[in-house]
């Protein structure tokens, strides 16, 4: 049995091309105006008690060149060792589940710079803070 990939809206052929190389499943929806990008069973680093989750990224309508941070993941991960990950307590309500968001933003040592930063950048960002997070404190 084979499930639908939903493309209800198109992102920059460069995205697209770097979504595929990943070789995951992705998909975007659009919910009350609000367009996001579906990571389906994206890998995560040791530390949280599970191999793979979805991520989803909120793709503002000025993008690009407009920012892209924060990301939402399901099922809500936790730490291992029980340390409490900032910043990671807020929620939404996305494709009928109830996703963890992860608050995330660029700082003045990590800006978003228009025309070299986009979908792989923030999605390589991302990698690093989730690789980080369980080591945080440890």
């Amino acid at each position: 049995m084979s499930v639908e990939v939903r493309r209800l809206f198109q992102l920059p052929e460069a995205d697209e091309t770097f979504l595929d190389s990943l070789g995951l499943t992705w998909e975007t929806l659009i919910e009350a105006n609000l367009r996001w990008l579906i990571l389906r069973e994206f890998p995560l680093p040791a530390g949280y008690g599970r191999e793979v989750a979805d991520i989803a990224i909120l793709i503002q309508a000025n993008y690009p060149p407009g920012l892209i941070d924060s990301a939402y993941i399901y099922p809500i991960l936790a730490r291992i060792d029980g340390r409490t990950i900032p910043n990671a307590n807020g929620s939404q309500l996305i494709d009928g589940r109830t996703w963890q968001f992860w608050s995330r933003h660029r700082t003045q040592e990590n800006i978003w710079i228009d025309g070299e930063d986009d979908l792989a950048s923030h999605i390589h960002w991302m990698q690093s803070w989730l690789a980080e997070e369980p080591k945080r404190g440890a």
